[in-house]
């Protein structure tokens, strides 16, 4: 009988990296929760698991090169890596951003990403078959007023994705990146605007059904789940109301 393959998710303890982990347990991986609040993903873990699947949770700071290297050790063979660990901070113009939350973005979307992918990556060529999905945003592709710092970030992961594909190509490893419009979720923009729920409410006002972290969950199990020749290279997914960063259809 062949062993269930393991995926690990990281920043699961809310939002899409949750919905990720729930529906990939699902589709029959056997689902590593990682993010800095334990008590999350220990909960998400009994969840899932008294859903009559397999999941484990292990706090982790991504920024964390040290602990990412030891949690790596605990993996011989994965088959899915889902870099979802990010998030925004602030939403000021380049002339007065604040250059610790620029510092931090970085830290948490490109050093992150990049930590954890390093350390899983011979695990994932081991399997035979591994998969790294990165979770960019359209920021990723499109700049926008007030969003540099996140944009900057985004950007940095992009190319990180594109870059490792050209230079794994051959490998057993396939390098997808799902890039999200808007998507409302519990804390995205409540983080970004520091706890101002009223500002993170405005971001979404008016929109006619904004994507949800079920739907880019189901975005990215597609993607993962594609037969081993074909990778998803970049996939952009927006909200109908969305046809652009800053077009966005309100009814007001």
């Amino acid at each position: 009988m062949a062993a269930t393959p393991i995926a690990v998710i990281t920043g699961a303890s809310s939002g899409i990296g949750a919905a990720t982990a729930r529906q990939l347990a699902a589709a029959g991986y056997r689902v590593v929760l990682t993010a800095r609040r334990k008590d999350r993903i220990e909960a998400l873990a009994a969840e899932i698991t008294e859903a009559g699947h397999q999941a484990t949770a292990y706090a982790l700071d991504v920024t964390d090169r040290a602990a990412v290297d030891e949690f790596a050790t605990a993996f011989r063979s994965l088959a899915v890596l889902v870099n979802n660990a990010g998030g925004a901070l602030g939403a000021d113009p380049v002339a007065t951003g604040d250059p610790a939350d620029w510092r931090q973005m970085y830290e948490t979307n490109v050093i992150g990403t990049l930590n954890v992918t390093q350390a899983l990556l011979p695990a994932l060529t081991a399997s035979g078959d591994g998969t790294i999905v990165v979770l960019s945003s359209t920021a990723a592709l499109a700049s926008y007023e007030g969003g540099g710092g996140y944009v900057a970030a985004k950007h940095g992961e992009h190319v990180l994705a594109e870059t490792l594909r050209l230079e794994i190509v051959g490998t057993p490893v396939r390098v997808i990146e799902v890039a999200p419009g808007m998507v409302r979720t519990e804390e995205f923009a409540t983080t970004r605007f520091r706890g101002d729920t009223e500002k993170a409410a405005k971001v979404y006002e008016g929109v006619d059904a904004p994507l949800t972290a079920d739907d880019v969950a189901d975005t990215i199990t597609w993607a993962v789940t594609r037969p081993s020749h074909v990778n998803i290279d970049l996939l952009v997914v927006r909200p109908r109301a969305q046809a652009s960063n800053s077009k966005v259809h309100r009814t007001l």
